[in-house]
């Protein structure tokens, strides 16, 4: 019996301790659920919260629940100046008062200062945060935004990765690696992440295009084109799908598909200047590329007008002025080897008007045409030889002195290189003393204005 009354004092005695703490723990400070109001503000509008919070404040400025509870407000409100100054101040009262949650304070400072724009206050704060929580979702998202808004992409590439850890099925975390890998021109590592999201969000015309210049950066170049052709209609991304087909149509060398390209884009509405300037320039050489001189040589005079000093629009104006006053140039330039080859036979008997050629031998070679003949003249007569190069660059010496060695080769007693562009100082200075003649552009029009190719 007595046993009996000794283990119920125990329980009783045990009883009145549990009863004793759970009053005493009830009777401490509240603490709040993270980034949640208490029930009793969560029933009165925010302007009547604010109020009572900042009158409990103007008393004791240090009160660590009201700024919490006046931090809470300001933050779902998107009040993110005041959202910034309240965290801020809490930061600074965590030394003296355990019951702040320092990375709870810093994630919502550096949330603040990122949706302000300050983005090296953002991240200060996030990377605080994140030393005290590294596994929270939105301290690594929005330092992965705030390094991304910094043009850091590799550390962006970080944290949206650590992101897509903790988050597997966020679509952002997808989109946001995506375009970090992007603009670190990673286009291999991005194209994974933006196919993913695209087929989240297939209307997204922004992402398409990014996608496409990922396709034709890694060499994916018949995918990407599609897809800029498909664009070319966009009010938004069609310019920029014109101008991307039309360079790729140009790299393949057909110039009509890429005037087709620019033509779309002139008829669009709102094109940036930057990019109408590029397809008018692109356009204008590819309509002299398909030999439509008065078309091209129209629209540079227009660059010129609009945009003076643009690339090398004032040269190409100077150019094919003259081209477009002189079809014989046109045709050394432009057409096909049996019509080059006639002019170039033509070009020789109006370079001897007063001797007799007799043609021996044509040689139709990658970057010339090379002719040998007899010339005879009341005076002499002479085995020439003649090179016809298409090229407007600068020729050197190396090439003169092989023309030279293949001359003596033939047993011809003279040789002359045209050419549309010029020869180096080099080459000139190797002429002298030998057999050689060097025509440039001034002199081959001279000569070609004299032929009548239809006599």
């Amino acid at each position: 019996m007595g046993i009996l009354i000794g283990v119920l004092i125990s329980v009783i005695v045990a009883a009145l301790f549990v009863v004793i703490l759970m009053l005493f723990k009830s009777s401490g400070p509240k603490k709040h659920k993270e980034g949640k109001l208490s029930e009793s503000l969560q029933k009165r509008g925010s302007s009547a919260v604010v109020k009572e919070l900042e009158k409990k404040l103007m008393h004791d400025p240090h009160n660590v629940e009201a700024l919490s509870d006046l931090g809470k407000v300001f933050f779902d409100s998107k009040n993110w100046e005041k959202v910034w100054a309240v965290y801020k101040n809490l930061y600074s009262l965590a030394p003296v008062h355990s019951d702040i949650k320092i990375s709870f304070c810093t994630r919502r400072m550096g949330i603040a200062a990122y949706e302000l724009g300050k983005y090296d206050e953002a991240i200060n704060a996030l990377l605080l945060s994140g030393k005290e929580d590294p596994e929270s979702f939105d301290t690594n998202y929005y330092l992965g935004l705030s390094f991304y808004c910094k043009e850091v992409y590799d550390k962006a590439v970080v944290c949206f990765r650590k992101c897509k850890i903790l988050n597997p099925e966020n679509p952002d975390c997808f989109l946001y690696l995506g375009m970090s890998f992007f603009m670190a021109r990673k286009y291999k590592e991005c194209l994974p992440y933006l196919k993913h999201v695209l087929d989240l969000q297939p209307d997204n015309k922004e992402l398409l295009f990014n996608i496409a210049v990922a396709m034709s950066e890694v060499g994916l170049n018949d995918k990407a084109l599609k897809i800029f052709v498909h664009l070319r209609p966009d009010p938004q991304y069609g310019a920029m799908s014109c101008l991307e087909a039309g360079k790729m149509h140009e790299r393949l060398k057909d110039y009509d598909s890429a005037i087709k390209d620019y033509e779309i884009a002139l008829k669009l509405q709102g094109v940036p200047d930057q990019i109408l300037v590029q397809i008018k320039y692109h356009i204008a050489n590819d309509y002299i590329a398909t030999n439509n001189i008065p078309k091209g040589l129209s629209v540079l005079k227009q660059l010129q007008s609009t945009h003076p000093g643009y690339k090398d629009v004032d040269t190409l104006v100077l150019r094919y002025q003259e081209l477009n006053q002189n079809q014989n140039l046109q045709m050394y330039l432009f057409s096909g080897t049996s019509d080059f080859v006639a002019l170039c036979r033509k070009f020789i008997t109006a370079y001897y008007p007063d001797g007799f050629v007799k043609v021996e031998d044509v040689n139709v070679i990658s970057e010339c045409v090379e002719i040998i003949c007899y010339v005879e003249s009341s005076k002499w007569e002479a085995k020439q030889m003649f090179r016809f190069y298409r090229t407007q660059t600068v020729i050197g010496d190396i090439y003169i002195r092989e023309f030279h060695s293949k001359m003596r080769d033939a047993k011809c007693d003279n040789g002359t290189c045209v050419t549309m562009g010029s020869f180096s100082e080099s080459a000139h200075k190797y002429i002298e003393g030998r057999p050689l003649d060097l025509i440039e552009k001034d002199q081959l029009s001279t000569v070609l204005k004299k032929i009548n190719m239809f006599s």
